[in-house]
C-alpha cells in the first residue's frame, strides 16, 4: 500500500507549499487564487490559508486587488534587482566569514553533497523534475554555507527576500543559464573557502550572484506575459 503524502495544515506549512508552487511556476503569474479551493486542497479552514496568503502578499508573490480577487503576482525586474542587492551583500559576507574561519567537516560535507545533487539533476533528462531538483540543491548549497558558520538565521532573511529572484532563476534553467555553469561557480566558491582565500571566495560569489541579471531581460522578452511592467519601462 502506497503511503499518502502529508498535506500541511498549519500556516507555515501552507505558506511554504504555496510559495513553492509559485516559485516553481506550478502557479503561474496572473493566476487567480481561491481561498475556498486552497482550503479544500489543504483540508483546513480558510483561516490558516488566509494567513499564509497574507505572508505571500508581504513577500510580493501575491496581489490582492479590491473587487477583483487574489492573484499570483507577475514578476517584477525591479523587485528582482532589489532582491539581488540584498542577497549579494549577505552571501558575500557569508562566504568571506566561511573562508576566514573555515567550515566544520560536517558542514563541508553538506555543501559538497548539495553540489553532487546538482550534478545528478543536471545529468537527468531535461524537464520540470530536473529543474526542481537542481533548484532545491542550489538552495541547499547556500543554506549549508550559512548554517556551517552559525548564520542560519541570515539565510532565513535571504530566503524571504529572494522570492522574485527565484522565479527568474527557475525560468532560466537550463536554456538561458546552463546548469554546468552554475555548478562550476559553486565549486569555485567552495575552492576559495577550502583554500581560506576570502578574496577568491568573494569574487566567485559575486560572479554567481550576477548570473541571473545577465539573462533577466532576455527571459522577460521570451515570456512577457509573466512579467509586470516596471516604472522604468523595462
Amino acid at each position: 500500500m502506497t503511503a499518502l503524502a502529508l498535506v500541511p495544515t498549519d500556516v507555515a506549512g501552507i505558506h511554504a507549499a504555496i510559495r513553492d508552487d509559485i516559485v516553481l511556476l506550478r502557479m503561474r503569474p496572473g493566476q487567480r487564487l481561491s481561498e475556498n479551493q486552497l482550503a479544500l486542497r489543504f483540508g483546513t479552514s480558510r483561516t490558516p490559508v488566509r494567513a499564509a496568503l497574507a505572508r505571500l502578499v508581504d513577500e510580493g508573490l501575491i496581489d490582492v486587488l479590491p473587487q477583483r480577487g487574489t492573484f499570483v503576482s507577475r514578476i517584477s525586474l525591479q523587485a528582482v534587482r532589489r532582491a539581488r542587492f540584498v542577497r549579494r551583500a549577505l552571501e558575500i559576507a557569508i562566504v568571506r566569514r566561511a573562508a576566514e574561519d573555515g567550515l566544520p567537516p560536517a558542514s563541508r560535507a553538506r555543501v559538497e553533497a548539495a553540489v553532487a545533487a546538482q550534478e545528478r539533476a543536471a545529468a537527468a533528462p531535461p524537464g520540470q523534475a530536473s529543474a526542481e531538483a537542481f533548484t532545491a540543491a542550489d538552495d541547499a548549497f547556500h543554506a549549508a554555507l550559512a548554517s556551517g558558520i552559525g548564520l542560519a538565521d541570515v539565510w532565513a532573511v535571504v530566503e524571504r527576500e529572494k522570492s522574485q529572484f527565484d522565479r527568474i532563476r527557475f525560468l532560466s534553467l537550463p536554456e538561458a543559464t546552463p546548469m554546468a555553469a552554475l555548478i562550476a561557480q559553486h565549486k569555485a566558491i567552495l575552492a576559495g573557502i577550502a583554500a581560506r582565500d576570502a578574496g577568491a571566495a568573494e569574487a566567485a560569489m559575486v560572479t554567481h550572484m550576477d548570473e541571473v541579471l545577465k539573462v533577466a531581460s532576455g527571459i522577460k522578452a521570451a515570456h512577457p506575459d509573466l512579467f509586470a511592467p516596471d516604472s522604468k519601462g523595462e
